[in-house]
């Protein structure tokens, strides 16, 4: 009768190189961790009238960078991050700048992804002040003095109004455009915003606040959530889009609050994302991809 002889070391080595391979698969299957973003900043608010002679001017729309589709100011896109798991990365969502009564607004503020920041929007000015520099500049209330300087790569400039009873500037948007002058009896249109993709759907965001005009008339806001100016009180930017706050046109009125900010991520689905404390976030799935949408605070994140 035939004798079967089990090599044991065979066996061994079998399993041995089985393990191995499987070793190999896994790490294989975990993609470099590039993670591509959308970073908008907090909208610029809206300026108040002055008493008797202009309207105020819009809020600048918070600066935009993005990696997907296109990004602020007609710049170049950016390059997606190489980055590490196990590593700290904070995230910050800027709040936006308020608007004010007879005053100037104030600038929104920054928000934050790792190593890219996101300059907030400037601010609207009534008659007596330019716009506020920012990601994307706010509108002035008199030519005088001019709009605010948008930042290269994520906002255009600010627009001027002729003052003496002429409409405010409108606020630039993030890409679109940089909104309209106001002239007499005509507030300016805010600048329009972005549409980006990172979502897997087209979303257009970082529009500029329109210009008020103190004959009683304003400028509507800039597609992307911008604000329209107003008599009682100007429109507010939208909510986590960046907007700038639309101007003021009597003297009384205040001008609209800034949109606050938004930050997406997007990276392989083979990684996951522990987010601190501090952050409001939502997830989903799409593509192969998660997507992170952060829409408040600030905190760290961390891939494994």
């Amino acid at each position: 009768m035939a004798v079967t002889k089990f090599g044991t070391s065979n066996l061994f080595g079998k399993q041995k190189f089985n393990t191995l391979s499987l070793a190999a698969n896994s790490a294989a299957a975990k993609v470099a961790l590039i993670v591509d973003y959308l970073v908008i900043a907090g909208g610029g608010g809206g300026g108040g009238a002055n008493s008797g002679s202009a309207g105020g001017g819009g809020g600048g729309a918070g600066g935009l960078r993005s990696t997907v589709t296109a990004t602020g100011g007609g710049g170049s896109l950016e390059t997606a991050l190489n980055l590490s798991v196990g590593t700290n990365y904070t995230i910050t969502v800027g709040s936006g700048g308020s608007g004010t009564s007879n005053a100037n607004g104030t600038s929104g503020n920054n928000s934050v992804f790792s190593t890219i920041t996101s300059t907030g929007g400037g601010f609207g000015s009534r008659e007596s002040s330019g716009g506020g520099n920012g990601g994307s500049g706010g509108g002035s209330g008199t030519a005088a003095l001019g709009g605010g300087s948008g930042t290269s790569g994520q906002g255009y400039n600010g627009k001027i109004g002729t003052g003496n009873s002429g409409g405010g500037g409108g606020g630039a948007g993030g890409e679109g455009t940089s909104g309209s002058a106001g002239s007499s009896g005509t507030g300016g249109v805010g600048g329009n915003g972005v549409a980006t993709s990172i979502t897997d759907s087209s979303v257009t965001r970082a529009g500029g606040g329109g210009g008020g005009n103190y004959v009683g008339s304003g400028g509507a806001g800039g597609t992307g959530g911008g604000g329209a100016a107003g008599g009682a009180t100007g429109t507010a930017g939208t909510v986590n889009t960046g907007g700038g706050g639309g101007g003021s046109w009597a003297s009384t009125a205040t001008g609209g609050a800034g949109g606050s900010g938004v930050v997406i991520i997007k990276f392989p689905n083979s990684y996951s994302l522990t987010v601190g404390a501090g952050l409001t976030s939502t997830n989903t799935t799409s593509g192969g991809f998660k997507i992170y949408t952060f829409t408040a605070g600030t905190g760290t994140v961390t891939f494994s």
